[in-house]
């Protein structure tokens, strides 16, 4: 089934909690938005979360931009290495947020060394001080830093939303597994107009 026949199946009124809802952008950064990404470009995601991102501050919303310390991952022996293991280790730049990304000084800034935001970080702690129940979810890579952070955020009881097309991968097809297969099991999958329609109500 196709992500556009899928979104189509699914697509259903949408309602948001401020009080109780966040926005989380994963990566975010330079050493992901200038990947080859599908089936989404790096530029067009990053328009679409920056514009949910204004939504939410535009009505007292809370917006968390994650980033990886890209110097700071480990890289253990795997089978299929994310990076090649004999290249310099990368500039620092790669793991500063891109300025279209939107972040402002009042959002929440979370630092992770890990795929998942959770891990090793104080995020779960932040949103449970805030009251917070929901998460709106997008970033790079879906499969990867996306996927990692909601199966933590599902384990935690939070409720989830995925925003389809404020989020890319490596691949069309690891994008449209997760988004097909794996997030409608964690929560409600959702386009940028219709959050941003939810938004303003």
């Amino acid at each position: 089934m196709s992500i556009p026949s899928y979104m189509e199946h699914v697509m259903t009124n949408l309602t948001i909690d401020l009080k109780s809802t966040v926005l989380v952008l994963i990566d975010l950064q330079h050493g992901t938005v200038g990947r080859q990404l599908a089936p989404h470009s790096g530029a067009d995601l990053v328009k679409r979360a920056a514009a949910l991102a204004a939504a939410f501050r535009e009505k007292g919303g809370t917006v968390v931009y994650v980033r990886v310390e890209v110097s700071d991952v480990l890289r253990p022996p795997v089978d299929a290495p994310m990076f090649d293991p004999n290249a310099p280790p990368p500039p620092p730049i790669a793991s500063q947020l891109v300025p279209e990304s939107g972040y402002q000084a009042g959002d929440l800034l979370v630092t992770k060394r890990q795929w998942g935001a959770f891990y090793g970080t104080d995020l779960d702690q932040q949103l449970r001080r805030r009251g917070i129940r929901t998460i709106i979810l997008g970033g790079i890579a879906t499969n990867i830093g996306v996927e990692s952070t909601a199966r933590a955020a599902h384990d935690r009881g939070y409720a989830l939303i995925f925003v389809e097309d404020a989020m890319s991968s490596l691949s069309a097809e690891t994008h449209g597994f997760a988004v097909e297969h794996i997030f409608p099991r964690m929560g409600r999958v959702r386009k940028t107009d219709e959050v941003l329609e939810a938004l303003a109500q």
